[in-house]
């Protein structure tokens, strides 16, 4: 049996959005509605760099694609990239070692994508203003992939590191042609905002129901293990509360990291792909999407990559099983 290797490089050539859109949507809706067995990760804290620092393992299956994967990832939030790790793609029938490939550019396109996607489908159809809390390499790919969805007029960009504002600003003023404006307080980014996205390594919530008009979407990323938190918990019992994953948003997710429980989450994010459920329903709702990020769009992600490499004829092969 030989293993398909990939490379980042490779992996980013291959990896294109406009193509995955259409296989994340899928892969939601099956999960949503299909699934027999969910969601899981093993996590390990590592004994260097600051609290945040671990090792996580990722199974991803999947009811629509015949293989399973396995991602084998570190997170290190003092260096960069911060994440970094590997994808071991597995036939479904029998176990064999498709291919193995960089997970670091899947991780940060599927998460940019699907995020993008909860952001799309619940802000209001007029939404043209958006605030990025948190400039670092999610926030890029949070802003490039929702201008993929629509348009986009003016973006407001906060980090705690102001120079980090600066230099998101001025890089993707440059390469998306809108106007972004780097801001020194969170209340001057949300204020005017009506797209937010978070994506920060916050452990308490700082934004809260009288920093932001009626009508804002908000999509926190931030809060993908337990004690992570961005949004306080009475402005998310006042909006409609959308997730990726029930159980998971409340034992690592923005539910659970605002104490609050299952009682106070609409939908998930599959369901409302698939008509299931409704999303917005006015104007003045407040909505938010928590996504903790899971496996199956990895092996979503993956499986198109792995598809497309060998058509391509791209990549190189092993024999692990040889003597």
């Amino acid at each position: 049996m030989k293993t398909l290797l990939l490379t980042r490089a490779e992996v980013r050539k291959l990896l294109v959005i406009s193509e995955l859109l259409p296989v994340l949507k899928e892969a939601f809706k099956s999960y949503s509605l299909y699934r027999t067995v969910s969601a899981q990760r093993a996590r390990s804290t590592l004994p260097c760099g600051d609290q945040n620092s671990a090792m996580i393992l990722f199974p991803g299956l999947i009811s629509n694609i015949p293989a399973y994967s396995v991602k084998v990832h570190a997170k290190f939030p003092d260096q960069q990239p911060a994440i970094k790790g590997t994808i071991h793609l597995h036939d479904l029938e029998t176990g064999s070692l498709l291919a193995i490939m960089d997970s670091t550019y899947i991780t940060a396109v599927r998460t940019g994508l699907s995020g993008a996607l909860g952001t799309h489908l619940l802000a209001r159809p007029e939404a043209r203003v958006v605030t990025i809390v948190g400039a670092g390499a999610q926030g890029t790919l949070q802003l490039k992939s929702l201008m993929a969805l629509r348009q986009i007029n003016r973006v407001f960009v906060y980090d705690i590191h102001y120079s980090q504002s600066l230099r998101f600003s001025k890089q993707m003023e440059e390469e998306l042609g809108i106007e972004i404006l780097p801001v020194k307080s969170l209340e001057e980014a949300l204020i005017t905002a009506e797209i937010i996205i978070t994506s920060t390594w916050a452990r308490e919530p700082f934004i809260f129901s009288g920093m932001i008009q009626p009508g804002t979407h908000i999509t926190t990323l931030g809060p993908d293990e337990p004690g992570k938190c961005e949004i306080d918990a009475g402005l998310i019992k006042q909006a409609l509360f959308v997730c990726d994953d029930r159980d998971l948003a409340v034992h690592m997710g923005a539910i659970g990291g605002a104490g609050l429980d299952q009682n106070h989450i609409h939908a998930e994010l599959g369901e409302v792909i698939s008509g299931d459920k409704v999303g917005r329903t006015s104007s003045e709702q407040i909505t938010i999407y928590g996504a903790v990020g899971l496996a199956f769009q990895d092996l979503a992600a993956a499986w198109l990559v792995y598809q497309k490499a060998n058509e391509l004829k791209i990549g190189r092969f092993i024999n692990f099983l040889e003597d």
